[in-house]
């Protein structure tokens, strides 16, 4: 062994044993609120990732989406064809908001979708339960965001997680959070002209 590999090897040694200790002093567990926000790209697939999580390791789930309307995704497709009996999916949106132009229908959308949703998470067999762009409808108003922090506060059941994506999260939702990411823009193609593309966005 040459020296700079011995150097290297104690080194990770340490860091192993430093690691080892903090993670022996992290024994509890709960449901956690997690909301992805930001004007990045990625909240959403990240939110999905979590759910084929769930779905791969047979436990059940939910999604609601507030904006997204009956477009085809993949993941939406994926869910639909082949993994109904374990993820419950509700596309309750109509479209975004400047596709509509319609206050008060999407107002009755939302607050349809957020039925949905408390139903969804009340329900304690689900293991996680994603609220797809919620995010967008609490930067509109067309949900109180004090009635989804006080729900998610008292209602949530103990192990239930509950995701919330979309841009603009509110900071009461983030005070509330257990884990808040903000997705940063640093580049993104569609400054250069090109379209959303399937298997990328959609």
């Amino acid at each position: 062994m040459t020296e700079d590999t011995e150097r290297h090897a104690m080194k990770m040694a340490k860091k192993k044993a430093a690691r080892d200790k903090i993670m022996a002093t992290k024994t509890e567990k709960k449901g956690l609120v997690i909301v992805h926000t930001g004007k990045g790209k990625g909240k959403s697939s990240a939110a999905f990732g979590m759910i084929f999580r769930c779905i791969a390791h047979d436990m059940k789930c939910g999604v609601v989406q507030f904006i997204k309307g009956g477009m085809s995704t993949g993941e939406r497709d994926l869910i639909l064809s082949k993994f109904t009996d374990i993820c419950s999916f509700h596309t309750m949106g109509e479209g975004f908001t400047w596709e509509t132009q319609d206050k008060t229908r999407d107002t009755e959308m939302a607050q349809a979708a957020w039925e949905q949703a408390k139903d969804l998470i009340r329900d304690e067999s689900n293991h996680m339960v994603l609220l797809d762009e919620i995010n967008i409808a609490l930067r509109y108003d067309y949900i109180d965001v004090n009635e989804v922090v006080e729900f998610l506060t008292n209602e949530k059941p103990e192990m239930t997680h509950v995701v919330l994506t979309g841009r603009n999260a509110k900071e009461e939702l983030i005070e509330v959070a257990d884990l808040v990411t903000e997705m940063e823009l640093v580049k993104h193609p569609f400054r250069s002209g090109i379209k959303a593309q399937i298997g990328v966005e959609y």
